[in-house]
């Protein structure tokens, strides 16, 4: 009892079906590394924190803690890969 040749959705309802585009996907690694200001700026970890700490001053140990907001420049490129924000 199968239909020949399928069942397309023009022939189910007498509707053609609507042209969206695809949904675009976000890059998983930027989810995990970005966050996003109320005013839309990116926030993320400053590089540097995880070993040979030993090498580096007290104050720049200091000064890298906790995260930085993006350059405009690099917040645009990242901007990409979050289509729909955070």
């Amino acid at each position: 009892m199968a239909c020949q040749g399928g069942s397309s959705r023009l022939q189910r309802t007498g509707f053609a079906p609507r042209s969206e585009m695809p949904k675009l996907k976000t890059k998983s690694g930027a989810k995990k590394r970005f966050k996003m200001t109320a005013s839309g700026k990116i926030k993320a970890g400053v590089a540097g924190k995880r070993h040979r700490l030993i090498s580096h001053s007290a104050k720049y140990i200091r000064q890298n803690r906790g995260t930085k907001v993006m350059s405009a420049s690099d917040a645009r490129i990242i901007k990409t890969y979050l289509p729909y924000g955070l």
